[in-house]
C-alpha cells in the first residue's frame, strides 16, 4: 500500500461513520498532510476495491467512505441523524439474493445493503405512560 492510501487509510480508522472525500481531505490538510483532492479520490477508490473501506450512497447520491471493521461480507445499520453505523450479517439476506438472482438466471450475484434508522442516542426519548 502506498504512503499516501495508508494515510487516507488511517484517517478513516480514526473516525466511527462514513466521512465524504472532501471531508477526509479537509482533515488530512489541517493536519499538515500534503496531498491533493484527487490522490484521495484515488486512495478510496483503491480502499474501496480491495474491500479495506466500505461505501455508502448519500440521498443526494454522494459516496461517503468507511474504514471497514471487518473482512467478511456484511452489511450495515446506519443512523440518519448522526451516522453511527453498525457492522451486521445478514443470512437471510444473502440467502435471498442467491434464490432471486438464480429465479432470474443471474450468476456471480452480489449485492449491497444498508438499514437506515435512528440510533437510541438520537430517538427522543418516549414519555412513559402509566
Amino acid at each position: 500500500m502506498t504512503t499516501r492510501r495508508e494515510a487516507v487509510h488511517d484517517t478513516l480508522r480514526r473516525n466511527e461513520g462514513f466521512r465524504s472525500a472532501q471531508d477526509v481531505y479537509a482533515e488530512m490538510r489541517l493536519h499538515g498532510a500534503k496531498i491533493g483532492l484527487t490522490t484521495v479520490y484515488r486512495a478510496l477508490q483503491a480502499l474501496a476495491d480491495n474491500g479495506q473501506v466500505d461505501v455508502l450512497r448519500t440521498d443526494d447520491g454522494e459516496s461517503v467512505y468507511r474504514a471497514c471493521a471487518s473482512d467478511v461480507h456484511h452489511h450495515h445499520l446506519v443512523c440518519r441523524k448522526c451516522g453511527r453505523t453498525v457492522e451486521v450479517a445478514g443470512p437471510a439476506v444473502e440467502r435471498w439474493a442467491e434464490a432471486v438472482g438464480r429465479e432470474h438466471g443471474f450468476t456471480e450475484i452480489t449485492h449491497t445493503v444498508e438499514v437506515f434508522g435512528t440510533c437510541a442516542s438520537c430517538s427522543p426519548s418516549v414519555p412513559s405512560s402509566g
